[in-house]
C-alpha cells in the first residue's frame, strides 16, 4: 500500500471530493482523521471507510477557526505521533453566473476571504508540525479559473488563483525542511453532489450545460471524483517525492470556455 502507516487529515471530508479523497487514501493504508463544519456527513464517510476495513475517525472542526484547527492538529500529532498528509477541500460559498460588473461586493469577496483564511490556517498548522518532523504533504484544491480567464465565476476565480499562489509560496518555504505542498486543479466532476443536484433541478438544460463543459476539454471528458482522488493519492505518496510547488492539472485539458459562456457581440463603429 502506498500510504501504509501514514496519518492524514481532511477538512471538508463530508463533501463529494473530500469523501472521495478520504476513501482513496484509506484504500492505500492511511489512517484518517476527517473533519467538517457539520459532524453528521463526516461521520457517515468515516463509518463507511471503517466498514470497508479502513481506519477513520470523524471530528467537528471549523476550518476558519485558527484555535480550533491548531488544537485539532496538535491532537492528531499527540495521538498518532505525526501528521503526514493534510488536505483542505471545504466549500467557498461562491456565487456564480453573474457578470463581475453586476455582482455585489460581498458576493465577490466571500469566496476569496474563506479560501485565504481557511487555507492559510490549515496549511500553516500542518506545516509547523511537518517542518519539525522533516516530512509531510499539504494538498489543496482549485478549479479551471485558477489557470485561465474564465467568465461569470465571480470571486471563485480569484480565490482559485490565490490558493494556487499560497500553495507555491508555502512550498518554497517548507521545501528545505522536507515538506511538499501541491495543489490539484479540477474542472468539475459530473458525479459530484453539486453536479448531481444541478441535473436534478435543471433537467435537460443542466445536462446540456455539462455536455458543453465536456466539449470544452481537450480529451472531451470530465474527471470523476475518483480521478481527482487518485491524483491526490499519487501526490501524497513517495511516487511523487520530487513534486512540489506546482498545480497538478486534472481538468482533461479545459480551455477558456468562451465558446459557451459568453455570447459574441457584434461590433458597431462609434457614430454609426
Amino acid at each position: 500500500m502506498l500510504l501504509q502507516n501514514r496519518t492524514a487529515t481532511i477538512y471538508g471530508a463530508g463533501g463529494s471530493l473530500g469523501a472521495a479523497v478520504a476513501r482513496a487514501l484509506a484504500r492505500e493504508g492511511a489512517r484518517l482523521v476527517l473533519s467538517g463544519h457539520q459532524l453528521d456527513p463526516v461521520e457517515r464517510v468515516a463509518a463507511a471507510i471503517r466498514a470497508a476495513g479502513g481506519d477513520a475517525q470523524a471530528a467537528r472542526v471549523d476550518a476558519l477557526d485558527r484555535d480550533a484547527v491548531d488544537a485539532h492538529v496538535d491532537g492528531i500529532v499527540r495521538r498518532h505521533g505525526a501528521l503526514d498528509i493534510s488536505f483542505n477541500a471545504i466549500g467557498l460559498q461562491d456565487v456564480q453566473d453573474i457578470p463581475l460588473v453586476d455582482m455585489p461586493l460581498e458576493d465577490f469577496l466571500r469566496p476569496i476571504r474563506i479560501a485565504m483564511q481557511s487555507q492559510f490556517i490549515t496549511a500553516t498548522a500542518a506545516g509547523r508540525h511537518m517542518k519539525a518532523q522533516g516530512s509531510g504533504v499539504i494538498l489543496s484544491l482549485t478549479a479551471t479559473p485558477g489557470g485561465t480567464g474564465y467568465p461569470n465565476v465571480g470571486g471563485f476565480g480569484p480565490a482559485c488563483c490565490a490558493i494556487e499562489s499560497l500553495s507555491r509560496n508555502l512550498a518554497s518555504e517548507l521545501g528545505p525542511h522536507g515538506v511538499r505542498v501541491v495543489n490539484l486543479r479540477s474542472a468539475g466532476s459530473p458525479d459530484s453532489r453539486v453536479f448531481r443536484e444541478a441535473i436534478e433541478q435543471g433537467g435537460d438544460r443542466a445536462a446540456e450545460f455539462i455536455d458543453k463543459l465536456r466539449d470544452d476539454t481537450m480529451l472531451k471528458a470530465l474527471s470523476a471524483t475518483d480521478d481527482i482522488a487518485n491524483a491526490a493519492v499519487f501526490l501524497a505518496s513517495d511516487m511523487a517525492a520530487r513534486i512540489t510547488g506546482v498545480t497538478l492539472d486534472v481538468t482533461c485539458g479545459t480551455t477558456s470556455a468562451l465558446n459557451y459562456k459568453i455570447a459574441p457581440v457584434a461590433f458597431v463603429q462609434p457614430g454609426r
